[in-house]
């Protein structure tokens, strides 16, 4: 029998006897009125002492009671003794959860969506220069690199910023941020100084090779040239030993250009000019001077950057898509301008290129294995200076392609690069 089936029974044996009393005495509504305010004022007295013990926290042992109130009392010291055991784990939990972060060797901040600090470890003090007492405070008030607060009001997270430490000018930083929970925010601050210098001793290693190179290989070209002309034909073997140098040695040629190329626009700073686009891409046009480039210019737009450098993109783009396409079949370039930005389109009706592999053809040197009639030359530079070239521009390329049906390599730049 439960606690509300007991309380039943005994309200039902109260009212029978009243009702029993009342029949002799005739003062049944006098007895049924005193019993209900009888129960009720010791309902309010049990309500006043739940109300109390509540009021004291509820952490001690609940009042001696009986009946439904003490099941009641019974009930919610369960619930509090089982929350107080939760929020223990949970405790635990964040104070192991603080002390693994504290134990980072990255830097790592917590911020509101009012980009308010809500706590930072024991490296973000060290390398950002926060302090203890900076909780509540905003980042872009502490942080004030622009490029920094540039990437925080972008709400573009993807890549990571690079930006110097507050601490130490010398320490370089790749921070990231990361949206969890709700409007909360992870910043992550990355000490990246000896990955940085690396890749600029990889840079300095790479420009000044492929510079001590220039000069032998111009040599060597030279005199290639000078036993060509002196070669009559008397000696096959001589004449094709001279034909495969001289074809090997442009090939070199070619690699040390391009190399020197993408280390130039690795470290020269960027030069801004306006480019008059059609009139750029009408001179490349004429320049390979192929019959199969049909030139689509549907907007006037210049751009402000560097013509060399985009001269440079749109030159690969363009012998990209005649190489790797049959001689017979058109090469179309298109100029255009819409509301989000204006873009070049060079399509193709050549070999495509397989899904797993567009993600990579912009790395440097990397090639795509296919089978093919004959060997197509090539540096594997190509696309990696249209990439870097487009980066200087606030651009992107988008590849669009299928096996077998062609493809079509699109730059896209931003309407903030427009120019009258």
């Amino acid at each position: 029998m439960n606690i509300w089936q007991r309380e039943l029974i005994v309200f039902t044996l109260l009212f029978t006897v009243i009702s029993i009393i009342g029949l002799f005495t005739k003062l049944f509504v006098p007895l049924l009125l005193a019993l209900i305010a009888l129960l009720f004022i010791q309902h309010l007295r049990q309500i006043h002492r739940f109300e109390k013990w509540l009021r004291t926290g509820g952490n001690s042992t609940y009042p001696k009671t009986s009946g439904v109130w003490e099941e009641i009392y019974y009930h919610v010291y369960r619930i509090k003794k089982n929350n107080k055991r939760r929020k223990k784990k949970l405790s635990k939990m964040v104070d192991q959860f603080r002390q693994s972060t504290e134990a980072l060797p990255d830097a790592a901040v917590v911020l509101n969506e009012s980009d308010e600090i809500e706590w930072a470890n024991k490296a973000a003090r060290a390398v950002l220069g926060l302090r203890s007492g900076d909780k509540g405070q905003r980042i872009p008030n502490l942080i004030r690199f622009p490029e920094f607060i540039s990437y925080l009001k972008s709400k573009n997270y993807d890549e990571p910023v690079i930006l110097p430490s507050p601490q130490n000018n010398q320490i370089t930083l790749a921070v990231r941020i990361i949206n969890y929970g709700a409007g909360l925010r992870l910043l992550l601050a990355q000490d990246v100084t000896q990955l940085k210098q690396m890749e600029r001793m990889r840079k300095d290693f790479v420009a000044n090779v492929s510079h001590e190179l220039r000069t032998p290989l111009t040599v060597l070209k030279g005199y290639i040239e000078t036993l060509q002309d002196f070669d009559e034909g008397s000696s096959p073997l001589l004449t094709n030993s001279l034909c495969n140098m001289q074809g090997q040695t442009e090939r070199m040629q070619h690699l040390v250009d391009d190399l020197l190329l993408l280390a130039h626009l690795e470290t020269k700073g960027k030069k801004h000019e306006i480019v008059d686009v059609p009139h750029l891409l009408n001179k490349i046009c004429h320049e390979n001077r192929v019959d199969r480039v049909k030139l689509i210019l549907d907007s006037p737009a210049n751009l402000l950057g560097d013509e060399n450098e985009l001269r440079s993109a749109f030159t690969n783009l363009l012998g990209n898509a005649l190489k790797y396409s049959p001689e017979n079949s058109p090469v179309q370039i298109r100029w255009y301008q819409t509301e989000k930005g204006v873009f070049l389109d060079v399509i193709d009706e050549g070999e495509g290129i397989a899904q797993a592999d567009i993600s990579r053809v912009t790395e440097r040197f990397y090639r795509v294995e296919t089978k093919r009639d004959k060997k197509i030359s090539g540096t594997g530079l190509g696309l990696a200076i249209v990439k870097h070239v487009l980066m200087r521009h606030d651009a992107q390329l988008v590849i669009r392609s299928d096996l077998g049906k062609g493809s079509c390599f699109q730059c896209a730049f931003p309407l903030q690069r427009l120019r009258e």
